[in-house]
């Protein structure tokens, strides 16, 4: 195993030394250490990682930004790595006990026994969790590795009711089995796009080929439904039933707008998880924000955001009310809403024209086809 810093490595920057352009990060140099004994464990990390890595434009007078064969990935402590036995690509994530005590047990509740293979459970399965030799406090979740769930875009309604359905369905899972996730962002919704996407997508630059080349092809998802998963369990507390309600210490997630957060030192998590994912699609489909645009077309979604925004905790529903409330809508929406174009506003005349074009193509197949508006995965 490589432990401690390689002589033929750069050192990490510190506070008084900057990294130098395409160098490790500081947090990188964790998987360059950790490198061999990865792969006696049967996992293998880009080349970037190896003990001996020396960048791919030393020598030449390419620039580093241009090479995202040597991209890092942008979360700290999660890393893709390959499969030996069977070449897949995976997901590994460090963990610190000490300040995540939970999250491995709560991750490996939802992988266990019959909880496993309901089909309303949407966290994402551990494959295995390794004991990091050299430190006890730090342990290793492998997992399946994920995709953002809005990229590639939205192509119709229909493919954002199965995304709500999903993650309702998910959440409603978890809080029947007595766990709040408490820090259901956007961040945390993920997919499996392995199926979606006819060439493999390089894990740190995921808008470009495994080999950095050019942009991968990909279907749309009612083409090739997708599953959703739910990540990151590290604020996350799993209660008895005998418990319930409970009332937490404020625990801030990515959502910093939680109304309870700012007139109170403790809350019941399960109402934030409600108020969060509401929030989450309020941003993301219908109101936009600084990271997404406004999408026309989810009006019809507006009530039960709104309930589940609602300032006072006590007066949004419950994730089984959500659940019942979102059925009835899905049930009232018609084949031809369900099929209409997902439209990010602004949008210039040109490229409302293009994507027009693109979208009746697809739409007479589909119809002539008889594939279902709302792509359900099997």
């Amino acid at each position: 195993m490589a432990n401690g810093s390689d002589t033929n490595t750069p050192p990490p920057p510190t506070a008084s030394q900057p990294r130098v352009g395409g160098q490790l990060l500081a947090s990188e140099v964790f998987w360059r250490n950790h490198y061999d004994w990865l792969l006696s464990k049967g996992y293998l990390l880009r080349s970037r990682y190896r003990p001996d890595w020396k960048p791919s434009w030393e020598g030449t007078r390419k620039s580093w930004l241009a090479l995202r064969l040597d991209q890092y990935f942008q979360h700290p402590s999660v890393l893709d790595a390959e499969r030996l036995s069977n070449g897949e690509l995976l997901g590994l994530k460090r963990v610190k006990k000490s300040l995540h005590p939970y999250e491995a047990q709560i991750a490996q509740f939802f992988c266990s026994g019959s909880v496993a293979t309901n089909s309303a459970n949407h966290c994402v399965p551990i494959y295995d969790v390794l004991q990091v030799p050299d430190d006890d406090d730090a342990i290793i979740l492998v997992m399946p590795l994920l995709r953002e769930h809005y990229s590639p875009a939205f192509d119709t309604i229909g493919e954002a009711i199965e995304f709500f359905r999903q993650i309702f369905e998910g959440l409603q899972f978890m809080h029947r089995n007595h766990v709040a996730h408490r820090d259901l962002a956007s961040q945390n919704v993920l997919m499996d796009a392995r199926t979606l996407y006819t060439d493999r997508y390089h894990p740190s630059s995921p808008n470009y080929k495994l080999d950095a080349s050019t942009a991968p092809r990909h279907y749309t998802r009612t083409q090739v439904p997708v599953k959703y998963y739910i990540i990151d369990f590290g604020l996350s507390r799993m209660y008895r039933r005998e418990d319930l309600p409970v009332s937490e210490d404020v625990i801030y997630g990515a959502d910093k707008t939680v109304p309870e957060f700012e007139t109170s030192e403790s809350c019941d998590p399960f109402p934030t998880d409600v108020y969060t994912l509401g929030n989450m699609i309020k941003e993301e489909f219908m109101e936009g924000s600084r990271f997404d645009k406004r999408k026309l077309g989810f009006d019809f979604m507006k009530p039960l955001v709104a309930d589940m925004t609602q300032a006072d905790p006590t007066k949004r529903p419950t994730m089984d009310e959500v659940v019942e409330r979102f059925e009835k809508i899905r049930k009232d929406l018609t084949p031809w809403k369900l099929r209409s174009r997902v439209v990010e506003v602004p949008e210039s005349p040109f490229t409302m024209a293009f994507r027009n074009l693109g979208h009746w193509k697809r739409r007479i197949w589909f119809m002539a086809r008889r594939v279902p508006p709302v792509p359900a995965p099997s």
